[in-house]
């Protein structure tokens, strides 16, 4: 049977069986983050966690919560990078729906739902992307119809019309005609997730897309082992879209600033330069060292791939820049 596109992603990502829920399977297994690309990344994270650390007084207990956090790899990560009076008042908290990974640090809390109230730093990447939504698309009437997808072929449909909700959204987030991916429910996620944030800062890291740019035909799509794949909402394959960035950062309620990934980067050191061929002649093993390091961070700041992600971010009730 055909149905909706945000109920059949929410079977295949999250139901018995999904895609994001098997035991012996993690994200990493089938796509590559910048989590999981170096922890370069990791190190860019810290000088912002310290920032806000700074600006917030030094608190007796950081809440460090990171919201889609995989198997725990940015907060493994984290916790080995921070410095010992960091480390003691930090309290990391995975926020994820699988069972708490074997072998993960005892520090690193895991939980299924964002704690509340946070004081510290909130992070999500790549998470908005895999919350699910409908699609709807106009048919030869010239109507905005909801897409109704086969679980088991992919196959589409022209279903009903599009709900109330989603016409207010679309007419003033993608008010273009072509084929819609609804938004309202990675804005109400996110929302959410910032209202949690009592003092401190939030961090959204995703692809996604402005009004002035919204793609004519979608960006939904399907992921397994490495290789992008048709988005067949099985449960075999991730399933994601990109996200309507400006109307996530509106739904927040509170300041932002909005930067590509390579800026936010490169303003916090990470700026993938080579080392310098006198290095390999003085020292060959630092040399090597170095032009890892570079290669690591020209990934991670490619404007063709991680580097096109956005950072959006937003503080309460402390004055923390971005870049």
């Amino acid at each position: 049977m055909a149905i909706g596109w945000r109920l059949a992603m929410q079977a295949a990502l999250y139901g018995s069986g999904g895609f994001f829920v098997r035991p012996r399977s993690g994200p990493a297994d089938h796509f590559r983050t910048s989590v999981h690309a170096s922890p370069l990344f990791a190190g860019a994270v810290l000088r912002l966690l310290e920032r806000v650390d700074a600006a917030l007084g030094h608190p007796e207990t950081f809440d460090l919560v990171d919201v889609g956090a995989g198997r725990g790899e940015l907060l493994t990560v984290l916790r080995r990078l921070m410095p010992d009076d960091l480390a003691r008042r930090v309290r990391p908290v995975g926020v994820e729906v699988v069972p708490r990974p074997d072998g993960l640090d005892p520090a690193i809390r895991w939980r299924r739902d964002i704690p509340e109230p946070v004081t510290g730093l909130l992070i999500a990447t790549e998470w908005l992307d895999n919350v699910p939504l409908d699609v709807v698309d106009t048919d030869d009437a010239g109507r905005l119809r909801k897409v109704l997808v086969d679980r088991a072929t992919g196959a589409e449909t022209l279903g009903p019309p599009a709900d109330p909700a989603d016409l207010f959204w679309l007419s003033r987030w993608w008010p273009e005609p072509g084929r819609i991916e609804i938004g309202w429910p990675r804005d109400t996620a996110w929302a959410d997730a910032v209202a949690s944030v009592r003092r401190g800062a939030a961090l959204c890291v995703d692809y996604g897309h402005q009004r002035a740019e919204r793609p004519a035909f979608g960006t939904l799509t399907g992921y397994r082992d490495g290789r992008q794949v048709p988005p067949v909402p099985d449960g075999s394959c991730d399933v994601t879209a990109h996200v309507a960035i400006d109307a996530v950062a509106v739904a927040a309620g509170v300041p932002y600033r909005m930067v590509r990934q390579r800026a936010a980067l490169k303003a916090l050191g990470v700026d993938g330069a080579r080392p310098p061929l006198g290095l390999a002649r003085t020292d060959p093993a630092a040399y090597l060292r170095a032009l890892a390091a570079a290669g690591a961070a020209g990934e991670l700041i490619d404007p063709a791939g991680l580097g096109e992600h956005w950072w959006l971010w937003h503080t309460v009730g402390v004055n923390v820049p971005l870049v």
